[in-house]
């Protein structure tokens, strides 16, 4: 389980929204950092998995450091700027001024997981269950070039989507596999 990296000019700004994700229960480990060097450096030595930052840092924008970052790191970008359209498929805007619950929502939809913990006892899943949803994310792999993290969120995103559970939805993808193969 990664971290989450809040990034704001003035650290106090950035201290208030760490203090919502903490309080939120979503997630432990948060980090405050005023840079997008800082964040890179961050990212380089140990597991991200989402930045929340403003437009401009104090050493770049958030499209550079959008650039830079690994391809499994979301980026929620809190901004006033109502037409701006983030250019990026791992960048959410989330309006400023926002209600903590946005803030939350917009996490746990771009965290694993959905932001929630995973405790060390496995879901209730029959073996035979378990197997399925691991075929289906290895096809996920191999056919979609998506890592297992990305491929589990995806089969776990489908099914929400579609309101089956993420049996069903693995069993889908194998059928849509075979139907292809």
């Amino acid at each position: 389980m990664g971290s989450i990296i809040v990034a704001m000019p003035r650290y106090d700004d950035a201290g208030r929204i760490a203090e919502i994700f903490k309080r939120s229960d979503i997630w432990e480990n948060v980090r405050i950092v005023k840079q997008g060097s800082e964040i890179l450096l961050t990212v380089e030595n140990e597991d991200v998995d989402l930045v929340v930052c403003t437009g401009r840092l104090s050493d770049m924008g958030y499209e550079e450091l959008s650039e830079y970052l690994p391809s499994g790191v979301n980026m929620i970008l809190l901004t006033s700027d109502a037409g701006l359209i983030p250019f990026s498929s791992n960048i959410v805007k989330l309006l400023m001024p926002f209600k903590p619950g946005d803030l939350i929502s917009t996490a746990k939809m771009l965290l694993p997981y959905g932001g929630y913990r995973v405790s060390k006892k496995k879901a209730e899943r029959s073996p035979g269950e378990q197997k399925l949803i691991d075929h289906a994310k290895k096809l996920l792999m191999d056919n979609n070039e998506m890592s297992e993290p990305e491929a589990f969120k995806y089969i776990q995103k489908s099914s929400m989507d579609s309101g089956r559970t993420m049996v069903e939805t693995a069993s889908m993808i194998i059928m849509l596999a075979n139907e292809y193969e």
